[in-house]
């Protein structure tokens, strides 16, 4: 609602000159209104001709013609000053007013309301208000109009407390009985947040009218009491007001939050039957409220039917069905709407910059950034900081960045585009590093940019860092969203530290669906497949109805825990209890699970019977179960199917292959299938692991010898190597696929990435402290097997997450029950 804004000088009556008064007879009224003007100018005729050319000169918008004849006027008035001043608030330059202002030497009411009413179309409050408090101090007193202009500038909840004073003077100089006075009043409690203060304001008022009850329904709509807004709104129809536009668009804000489609479709017809149909701003608000509920059949029905369209119209439709991934329908109304002749900066530049990212449509982005150019839209902080996300999310970094730089205001928005943008595109470093910056720049994070920081933490693994963001977030108060806990919980799972994600989620305040999936995901990641299916149970009689993501990682779950029929049962369990339709994730891991366990005939019956086609993920499961369990027949149908197909994302298939010719020293066959790999321009990702250590990674390859420390590692671990086969390790050359003696086979396997990196930490952390290793891919058979000795040996527990799963080794055993 936009409160009354009076003009003080909107009322002055139009003069003709005195040469026109005595040449020309005149009304006799007309003259009545001249002599009162003259009156008014100290009886001076130049004085009274120059301020009505003035005035003209400030109608006409031709503010440099005034203040040129306003400075050759030899005996200038308040009235003068006045409209000079006004003219200059009017135009926003707020300088030269305050100069002409503080150059009077006689200033009346009309005066200081004029400035006042610069200030707050400004939203400077503070300044308006300092302006009022001085205005009393000359001894001058505010009139009504003074109070609405001051009230109309106030729109922070920061100034609750200036509001409080200024109705104070209200009722020391008794305008608190005007109605339009106690409406802005209470308008101005609404949006400094003083709800209680305006609805005691509201029920104490001598008259109410129908902008009284729109303050008092929008105010309590915007702090989320969307039923009170209701229930006022009925109060409001029982009095006999009449509602307006502004009503309208309040209660329909109201029911959006209510997510009462029936409530607006009541709306909609007591709006069809009082004539505001034909109304756009109320239109808009009943578009408004279609799209956010989702029913763009319904929205785009009225769009059609409405009889008057504006700009905000095309943009509401089309944010509807963006928001409803109706990409082609957005584009539509956007070419569309480029052919009317609507305010091209107000097009919805915003939306169809989200629409290009989260296609990736770099293209269209830039089609749309020369938009923005043309129109001088890109200087809008929404467009701004929506063409730095099109742009990131693209890859595009460069442009981002320059982007970034030239934004006039850069808020937490931009900030945390670019940082999630880094993520997801797997540049954690670069994430972390812009996280830094934008801390070092003060500017505070919001919940989105910790969702992207704590990813970042959890695929680097990195532990030191999480407990720094968990600190981070206690201190913003986000500790209590739901989604901010839960985001921890996953960074604190994926860093092996299963104890500190149960605690984060027994400390949470709140629990949905999301964070208990996190924690039925950190159980199911690190290899408690107990644990998984008791937290999946609690979460269903807790009220909780499990989603299609609790399923997946209670397969996952189930998968790499050996536990077939009970995977299968929750399976089942998804169609027949659940109704849910089983996505290609679930079909990939029960076909896991199945050839995890050797059960290859039931893995192939699913994957015929199933109503999708077997994808990569599926058959590279088969072929790895194959590498486990020795089967080659299937091995070679799997690894056909995979090196037939169009598209593969990594050389893993092939490497499975050559792995499983290899452990049978089929060596010919090996070398076919890595001249298939060199053929097709597929490379093999190279092995590393890496462990933090006082806050520093360390990276390691095989038979690597770059560390500054490889001389002490190198001793450490065939110190290591002897101990451990003094306990009955017995090293399996199988797993050192090179066609070479078993004499320089057996010594390869001692200096595997993740060999390496244990080593280092043995010998850089106290005795008895926790290890946590992080490798890039699988860990072979023959490293699981020494890890298992060492642990036992150096009486530490060693953790090693691979590109699977977590191995948490403790005196001799493994997690995993070597079943991986």
């Amino acid at each position: 609602m936009k409160p009354f804004r009076p003009n003080a000088l909107q009322n002055l009556p139009s003069l003709t000159s005195l040469t026109s008064l005595q040449s020309t007879k005149l009304r006799p009224n007309v003259a009545n209104i001249i002599d009162a003007r003259i009156v008014k100018t100290g009886f001076d005729p130049d004085t009274s001709r120059s301020n009505f050319r003035v005035g003209s000169f400030l109608k006409n918008g031709e503010l440099s013609q005034a203040r040129q004849l306003f400075d050759k006027m030899p005996h200038k008035n308040t009235i003068s000053t006045n409209m000079m001043i006004s003219g200059y608030a009017k135009s926003g330059n707020l300088g030269e007013a305050r100069k002409l202002f503080d150059g009077m030497s006689e200033r009346t009411a009309v005066t200081w309301t004029i400035l006042i009413g610069g200030y707050s179309q400004k939203n400077q409050f503070n300044e308006s208000f300092e302006l009022f408090v001085q205005m009393q101090r000359r001894g001058t007193e505010p009139d009504y109009v003074t109070f609405v202009t001051l009230l109309s500038g106030c729109n922070g909840h920061e100034n609750g407390n200036q509001i409080t004073q200024v109705h104070a003077q209200i009722i020391k100089l008794g305008y608190d009985s005007r109605v339009i006075v106690c409406n802005t009043l209470v308008d101005s409690y609404c949006k400094s947040n003083r709800l209680n203060s305006a609805s005691q304001l509201f029920k104490k008022m001598p008259e109410l009218d129908s902008v009284s009850y729109n303050a008092m329904i929008t105010g309590y709509s915007k702090e989320g009491l969307d039923e009170e807004a209701v229930n006022l709104f009925v109060e409001m129809q029982k009095s006999g007001l009449k509602p307006t536009e502004f009503t309208f668009a309040a209660v329909l804000c109201a029911g959006i939050g209510l997510d009462d489609i029936v409530l607006g479709q009541q709306i909609h017809s007591f709006v069809t039957k009082t004539n505001f149909v034909w109304n756009v701003f109320v239109s808009n608000a009943l578009l408004d409220f279609y799209s956010k509920h989702g029913s763009v059949i319904d929205a785009r029905k009225l769009f059609d039917e409405m009889p008057e369209r504006d700009g905000v119209s095309y943009n509401v439709i089309i944010t509807g069905y963006a928001w409803d991934e109706q990409h082609k329908d957005s584009f539509d109304l956007f070419r569309e709407l480029q052919f009317t002749a609507f305010d091209r900066k107000q097009f919805p530049y915003a939306t169809m910059l989200s629409l290009a990212s989260n296609v990736l449509d770099w293209e269209m982005g830039r089609q749309i950034h020369a938009h923005t150019i043309v129109t001088a839209a890109d200087s809008e902080i929404l467009v701004g900081n929506s063409l730095v996300d099109m742009y990131a999310k693209c890859g595009k970094f460069e442009e981002a960045e320059m982007i970034f730089t030239k934004l006039a205001y850069r808020s937490a928005v931009p900030w945390t585009a670019m940082i999630s943008a880094y993520v997801q595109k797997g540049f954690y470093e670069e994430g972390l590093q812009l996280f830094n910056k934008m801390r070092r720049a003060s500017v505070i994070a919001d919940q989105a940019t910790f969702a992207s920081i704590l990813r970042a933490s959890a695929s680097i693994a990195s532990l030191s860092l999480g407990k720094q963001l968990h600190s981070f977030i206690v201190k913003s108060g986000f500790m209590s969203n739901v989604f901010s806990g839960s985001a921890l919980l996953d960074v604190y799972a994926k860093c092996g530290s299963i104890k500190d994600a149960v605690q984060t989620f027994q400390e949470m305040p709140e629990r949905n669906i999301v964070s208990w999936n996190a924690m039925i995901s950190a159980y199911a990641q690190n290899g408690e497949a107990e644990a998984t299916l008791k937290t999946f149970k609690e979460m269903v009689r807790s009220g909780l109805r499990p989603d299609s993501v609790s399923f997946l990682e209670v397969l996952s779950a189930c998968s790499h825990g050996g536990l077939i029929e009970e995977g299968l049962r929750h399976f089942n369990s998804m169609t027949e209890i659940y109704k849910l339709d089983p996505r290609r994730d679930h079909y990939a891991s029960v076909v896991d699970m199945l050839c995890r366990s050797g059960r290859f005939n039931e893995a192939e019956k699913l994957m015929t019977e199933m109503p999708i086609a077997p994808d990569e993920v599926m058959w590279s499961s088969v072929l790895n179960a194959c590498r486990i369990h020795k089967n080659q027949e299937l091995a070679r149908k799997a690894a056909d199917q995979l090196f037939n197909m169009e598209e593969l994302r990594d050389a893993a298939p092939y490497v499975n292959m050559s792995n499983i010719y290899a452990a049978t020293g089929q060596w010919e066959s090996v070398s076919k299938v890595k001249k298939a790999m060199r053929d097709r321009g597929v490379r093999k990702v190279p092995a590393y692991s890496w462990v933090e250590i006082k806050h520093e990674t360390h990276m390691f390859s095989a038979n690597d010898r770059r560390h500054p420390q490889m001389e002490e590692i190198r001793k450490k671990i065939d110190m290591l190597t002897k101990e451990i086969e003094e306990q009955g390790y017995k090293p399996d050359s199988s797993c050192a696929l090179h066609n070479e003696d078993e004499k320089f086979k057996l010594e390869s396997l001692k200096y595997h990435s993740e060999r390496l990196a244990i080593a280092f930490a043995l010998i850089s952390t106290p005795e008895g402290s926790p290890i946590l290793v992080m490798k890039n891919l699988r860990a072979c058979t023959d490293c699981h097997a020494a890890i298992k000795v060492i642990s036992k040996v150096v009486g530490r527990e060693i953790t090693v997450r691979d590109s699977t799963r977590f191995h948490h080794f403790r005196d001799g055993f493994c997690s995993c029950r070597d079943f991986w």
